[in-house]
């Protein structure tokens, strides 16, 4: 019990960064369909990072210097200047995000879940039940941060898409200075 306990603290953990990001991408009010792929993809790769940890991480950390901090931040400053981008149009705001860019956000959310998977061995024997729990919860903090996004969106109007922006440099700066 007391496994499971830690690896749904572990999840948690993991989900954070996801929550925050995904409010700052709610506001631009994505279409449910969006919002279910974007969490989806999250959840997926939430799985498949640490199971590659797991398996190749040993080696790859040999061969490459890996700073996801700094990645992560990169990528968030990407996703804020696309946003910013569009915003910057008079028409009604909206982020078409395609599946290259949906990718993206969902590695870079995920890529300190393959850092958990070099030492996935020392918290359980269940590695396949842990990384389901981390794919469960990080689709579930994704969804849930893009909901409220969403909301905050609908009532607060440009507001809330502008406070979406600066969540997501403030993010991506951090990360990369981090």
């Amino acid at each position: 019990m007391r496994e499971l306990f830690n690896i749904l603290l572990i999840a948690i953990a993991l989900s954070m960064d996801t929550f925050s990001l995904s409010l700052g991408l709610g506001t631009y009010n994505l279409p449910k369909k969006k919002i279910i792929t974007i969490s989806i993809t999250v959840g997926i790769m939430h799985f498949l990072m640490p199971f590659l940890g797991d398996i190749l991480g040993g080696k790859i950390v040999q061969f490459f210097s890996l700073n996801h901090n700094f990645f992560l931040g990169c990528i968030l400053l990407f996703i804020a200047a696309n946003l910013l981008f569009e915003m910057r149009k008079e028409e009604k705001i909206s982020l078409d995000l395609s599946f290259f860019g949906i990718f993206l956000f969902a590695f870079g959310v995920s890529i300190d879940a393959f850092s958990t998977g070099l030492g996935l061995s020392a918290i359980t024997k269940n590695k396949i039940n842990a990384m389901l729990v981390f794919s469960v919860v990080s689709f579930f903090f994704t969804w849930f941060g893009l909901q409220v996004g969403k909301i905050a969106s609908n009532r607060l109007g440009k507001k809330a898409t502008i406070l979406g922006l600066i969540l997501l440099i403030y993010l991506g700066l951090t990360h990369i200075l981090h």
